[in-house]
């Protein structure tokens, strides 16, 4: 079952950021062409705004995740409705503060941007871009989280991407039909609400058991703050380069930036779609034993390594040639860089490559023992990056980044590996090791072809091609390198094709 929710988990999450991938590239010119560069910034920087109101609820949702493994794995519905319960509780202040805080935002915002839209029209498209937030956290926050727990956010992510396809389709009529802006939004509002519609329609068929009523577990949650400061650490961690450079250097040089981050935050979100579809299978799993949790997870750590280092590989080799035909005719400033793609390349292993380990420290619930270090490494790569970026500009803010990573990634994988799984890290160090030999080794082989890229046809053709071929050298490598992680892997993956087959097999004749 586990297996089975995991690649469901797996296939809609990739389904999801492929249309959001690509329906992305369509809104933000059609705003531009329709309405001008100013209603797009408008836009953009009022979405960036309402997504920091994300942290009122940071804290709650990963301390009853962390909290809901167990019971779930159990089956245990009275400790799950009392979490719910607790949950339910904070994300109900959770919604109105939201609601609060769009309202503020409604009413400061115009006061302080000078634009040529009205100020009404300014504040109609707020409310309609952040109210709807607000009403999905007071109602469907705790179901969300249960659904993950269960390892059922295919559903979630089901659900969310017909309300973006059917949000984005009706956007994008509207801009062509040339529409109010405000209506365009409030478009975007009412689909949201149909969304938290869908929430409550399959909770009421499929969880007629949860009963919100029940004595609230605040204590099970009691880590919700130590949980928060992860996610503000982070939040700091994830967003200090580009305000550093926008400081110290000037607009052209945060453009350069932004556009390779653009290429690598696509990577990330695709990474963390497959994380996602198997954390809940690793959360239940620490639950029900530890010699069996050691295999899965050592299982996981060697593919989700080889996954990782394969489609940064495959980025490094393609990105130039990319920017080359994305930047083409853009004179204003250089933005092909040799350097650029390593610096990014070493940032984004670094801080992939070590999620297994932070995963098994989230999922163990070691928030506040580890909260000192998360802040630590905020602190170093601000500190580090405002001194590297006065004498190396761009070059400082990622050197910066990568000597917070280096700290962080290596104390992460020794407290996972010898608090929590009480051996040696030179397990996944080695394995860390192996993967970067291969990288290299890839990299030195095709800068000796010497690609030819020159359309986008091509861009997509080479990436499919070299995919095909790097990810199961990565693979075969891991496989070799670890042959009982193999065998145990080859073992599972007998298991569930059996089951498949014998699943098929009652179903036919059912059907007969």
């Amino acid at each position: 079952m586990k297996a089975k929710r995991s690649m469901l988990n797996l296939g809609f999450g990739l389904t999801s950021q492929v249309i959001t991938i690509i329906l992305g590239f369509f809104i933000p010119r059609l705003i531009m062409v329709n309405y001008g560069s100013e209603a797009n910034g408008l836009i953009a920087s009022i979405v960036q705004i309402i997504s920091y109101f994300a942290l009122l609820e940071a804290g709650v949702g990963a301390a009853s995740l962390q909290a809901l493994y167990k019971p779930v794995a159990g089956n245990d519905r009275g400790h799950i409705n009392s979490i719910l319960a607790a949950t339910s509780s904070y994300y109900k202040k959770t919604g109105i503060y939201y609601f609060i805080s769009v309202v503020l935002l409604a009413v400061i915002y115009p006061l302080v941007i000078h634009s040529e839209i009205s100020s009404i029209s300014i504040v109609a498209i707020i409310l309609f871009s952040g109210l709807g937030g607000a009403i999905n956290y007071y109602f469907q926050g705790k179901f969300r989280v249960l659904l993950i727990a269960e390892g059922k956010s295919y559903i979630e992510t089901s659900i969310v991407t017909v309300a973006n396809i059917l949000n984005n389709v009706v956007r994008i009529i509207l801009l062509l039909q040339g529409v109010n802006i405000i209506a365009v939004q409030a478009s975007f509002f009412v689909l949201t609400l149909l969304q938290i519609v869908a929430f409550y329609i399959y909770a009421k068929r499929h969880y007629k058991w949860m009963d919100l009523s029940m004595t609230p577990d605040f204590a099970a949650i009691g880590q919700k703050n130590s949980v928060m400061v992860h996610e503000i650490s982070y939040l700091v961690f994830r967003n200090t380069d580009v305000l550093i450079l926008t400081i110290f250097t000037n607009l052209k040089i945060v453009s350069i930036y932004v556009m390779y981050n653009m290429i690598f935050t696509i990577v990330d979100n695709i990474v963390q779609t497959v994380n996602g579809s198997v954390k809940s299978a690793l959360g239940q799993s620490y639950h029900e034993g530890k010699e069996a949790f050691v295999k899965f997870y050592d299982a996981y750590e060697v593919y989700f390594m080889g996954l990782i280092f394969s489609i940064l590989t495959v980025v490094y080799i393609l990105i130039l040639p990319f920017m080359r035909l994305y930047t083409a005719g853009v004179n204003d400033v250089n933005y092909i860089n040799f350097w650029l793609p390593i610096l990014f390349v070493v940032i984004k292993l670094l801080t992939n490559a070590r999620t297994s380990s932070n995963n098994l420290i989230t999922i163990a619930g070691h928030f506040r023992n580890t909260q000192f270090r998360s802040i630590l490494e905020s602190a170093i790569n601000l500190g580090a990056s405002i001194v590297f970026v006065i004498f190396f500009g761009i070059y400082g803010v990622l050197m910066g980044t990568i000597v917070a990573l280096l700290y962080r990634s290596i104390d992460i994988v020794v407290y996972a590996s010898r608090v929590l799984l009480e051996r040696s890290p030179w397990i996944t160090f080695r394995r860390w090791l192996t993967n970067v030999a291969v990288f290299a080794a890839i990299v030195f082989i095709t800068t000796k072809l010497n690609l030819s890229i020159t359309s986008y046809t091509g861009v997509i053709l080479w990436g499919a091609l070299l995919g095909v071929i790097i990810l199961p050298i990565y693979f075969l490598v891991g496989s070799l390198m670890e042959r009982e992680v193999f065998l145990y892997t080859w073992s599972y993956a007998k298991k569930f094709r059996t089951k498949l087959k014998l699943k098929r097999k009652v179903a036919a004749g059912q059907t007969l």
